[in-house]
């Protein structure tokens, strides 16, 4: 992250971000416990499938403002 621009989570993606991926792995985390990745619009998809395929409940919003 640089400034207020928010990177893509994608590895090597260094595109700005404009979806939250919320998630959670619940082998591991209780039902409270979510993590995050950002998203520009060419990887959301990608990342929301890569986390679904795993059955990890998530959920995707579009990225709050200076907020990841």
């Amino acid at each position: 992250m640089t400034g207020d621009t928010v990177h893509c989570s994608r590895a090597g993606c260094r595109a700005q971000a404009e979806w939250a991926i919320h998630w959670r792995n619940p082998r591991i985390h209780t039902a409270e416990r979510r993590k995050t990745w950002v998203a520009c619009p060419e990887h959301v998809g990608y990342l929301r499938e890569f986390l679904r395929a795993r059955d990890f409940p998530v959920e995707v919003a579009a990225l709050a403002s200076g907020r990841a």
